[in-house]
This record gives C-alpha cells, structure tokens and sequence, in this order.
C-alpha cells in the first residue's frame, strides 16, 4: 500500500471519527436545550428585577451569604446508627387522612417521604417540595431511586390550595408530578427564577408567586414569607445559581411553622427569629448530610440547633426516608435527631410517612418506629 493511499485511509477514518463526535455534541446540546425537565433560563429583564430586589443576586448569579464553599471537608461522617443506606426490610407507610376542605382551625403535616409534604392550615390544603415519581432525574432510567412507598397517588390527592418549591433540585422539583398536579393547584409560590421553569412547562404565570429573601405575600389570610437558606440550585450543565434557593415562615392567626429547605447551619436561624419571633413547629432538614458538603446540609445536632435558634416549640426532621442521596444509614437522622433533641429538651415527633399527624396531639407520634427495621 503506497504512503498516499495510507494517508488517505486514515484522514477518512479520522474524519468519520470527527463527524461522529460532532454529531453525539450537536445531540448532546440540543438535548440540554430542548428537554422539558431541564426548565428554563432568566430573561434580561428577569435578570434585571432579580438584581433589584435581591441583594444576593451578583453578576447574574444568586450567592449565598458569608464564606461558602459548596465543596468542602470540615469533618468526619460519624453516624450514630449502623444500617446500611437503604433499608433490606420495608418502611412502613400509612394511608393519609384527606380533608378536601379543612377548616380554619385545622393544623395537620403528613410527611409524603423525603421533604414531600402535605400541611393543612387557615383552611388550605399545601403541598411542598412535591415529588411522586420514583427516581429523582432528569430521566427516567437513571437517578436515585426511592426506596419507600408513596402513601397516596396523585389522584387521591386533595384539591392543593398552594404548592411552595424550596428550591429547583430533581428530589425537590419534579417536572413530570408539576405537570400531573397542575390541574388540582390554585396557586404556586417559588423563589426567583423558578418561575421560569413552570411557565416552560406551560404552568399558567398567572398562578405563580415568586418571592426573594425576605418577601412576604398574602395568600387567603396565610402570610408565607421566603427566608434565606444555605444551599444552592442548578438542573442542568452551568445553570447553576440561575434560580434562588430558600426556606419559608407561615403565618396564620393561629400558627406560626418554619419549613427549612434544603439548607446547611448558618446564623440565618437566628436572624429569622429575629425577625418573626417563635415557632410553633420547625420541619428542617435532617437528611443526606455528608463531610464533604457540611455546607448545605445538616447534621441532626445541626438540626436541633437550629430548632432552638428559631425557639420553635416543637420539631420534625425531613429529608430522608425515601431516597439515598448520601451515605449515612437510613435511619440515622430519627436516631440521632432523636437522641440530640432529648438531650436539649426539644419537644419533636417523627411519624411514620404517610401519617397525618394532628398538631395538637404531636406528642402521640413520638413511636421509634424505625427501630426493627433493617
């Protein structure tokens, strides 16, 4: 074979090799554009209003407060139970009581798993950080699986007077339950930016609320404030920051409930004390805690710190209990939050999922119903 017809065989083969790379790119993009469950990005002008009425929002990006590494190794993973990740035997989940229409006075939390919840309060059914799928993912085949069961379907569901997003996280906003539930929804409050993405999933704007730090709202006699949050956002390849992370405070005549987010200790706790005076009860994140991302999740200890920091008189950890996101036995959270609450004298109750827990009587979920199950 002459040196040409050699070079010649390998510039072809280099070639197909070339447009073969170009093409897989090309998909690859068109698929980070074009896929619903990515969401969406901010306009200028929505850069524009984030800039002004956030103080956090800097060269287009939302920033948490202070000195934050995303990334970190402050510590050891010491874990006070010896479980493994995801449990062998089944996680006992009850069926919820649906009120379609609650009264005033009624104050129920039914844990849906993870930080999936369903509050009835001043009246209204609210539904946070909603996830009915199975796999926390962009896609359907690949991702964190849940390994408990859902206590309801989406068809049982009540008719959701509001659905408060935490941040745009898949084990927190799930594209595939939004478009399931809309039909049952009057109305959605979110952090800034997060908008975007419902409207892309042809949620009418009409039924959003966005909110920054430290804005309230007004929503049928409830006042729902969004407060800061150690943590951060981003669904797809470098649109991290592009949308706002947070915790929320509800206030109603008769209740006053913290619900944490996704978040890591910080002094915010105290600050919105500061600012709202005690809690009747604190629903905070408890779960998928590791050394290297002490940052933007808590510890239980954590958790119960910053239970006192906001002076809330009863507790319930959340974030844990349907995927593995990180390495600690499934049942630490309950036992450590457990142990650490006692030790404070903090009043808590950790029920089962699905359980509809009637404020009032908290104090008769208090089961360590984890404890025989492997």
């Amino acid at each position: 074979m002459s040196e040409f017809l050699a070079n010649h065989i390998l510039f072809r083969i280099l070639l197909r090799i070339l447009i073969i790379l170009l093409i897989i790119t090309v998909i690859v993009i068109l698929f980070l554009l074009l896929w619903p469950p990515f969401g969406s990005s901010p306009s200028k002008s929505d850069r524009l209003d984030y800039a002004r009425r956030a103080s956090n929002y800097q060269a287009n990006k939302f920033q948490n407060e202070g000195d934050f590494t995303l990334m970190s190794n402050n510590g050891t993973n010491e874990f006070i139970s010896h479980k493994k990740p995801i449990p062998t035997d089944k996680i006992p989940v009850e069926k919820p009581i649906i009120t379609e229409n609650p009264s005033k006075e009624d104050f129920t939390i039914t844990w849906l798993g993870h930080s999936s919840l369903l509050i009835t309060l001043n009246g209204l059914n609210i539904l946070v950080d909603p996830v009915f799928n199975d796999i926390t993912s962009p896609v359907s085949f690949i991702g964190p699986k849940r390994f408990s069961d859902l206590p309801l379907s989406i068809e049982e569901l009540p008719s959701i007077d509001l659905v408060l997003i935490t941040h745009d996280h898949y084990d927190h906003l799930d594209y595939q339950t939004i478009k399931n539930i809309d039909s049952k929804v009057s109305h959605y409050i979110v952090p800034l930016g997060i908008e975007n993405h419902l409207i892309s999933w042809h949620i009418n704007q009409d039924k959003i609320t966005n909110l920054a730090w430290w804005e309230e709202t007004n929503f049928s006699d409830l006042m729902i404030a969004l407060t800061p949050a150690r943590h951060y956002s981003g669904r797809s390849l470098g649109d991290q920051g592009n949308t706002l992370w947070g915790s929320y405070v509800l206030k109603s005549a008769n209740y006053q409930v913290y619900l944490s987010g996704d978040s890591g200790y910080y002094n915010h706790f105290n600050e919105i004390y500061q600012k709202y005076g005690e809690f009747d009860l604190a629903l905070l994140d408890s779960g998928q805690y590791d050394a290297n991302w002490t940052n933007v999740h808590m510890k239980p200890q954590e958790s119960v710190q910053a239970a006192i920091d906001l002076h809330t008189k009863v507790a319930m950890p959340i974030h844990w209990g349907a995927f593995r996101l990180a390495n600690h036995p499934w049942d630490d959270t309950a036992v450590a939050f457990t142990q650490y609450a006692k030790s404070q004298n903090l009043s808590y109750f950790i029920p089962k999922i699905g359980q509809t827990v009637n404020f009032s009587e908290y104090n008769k979920y208090q089961e360590e119903w984890w404890q025989n199950i492997n």
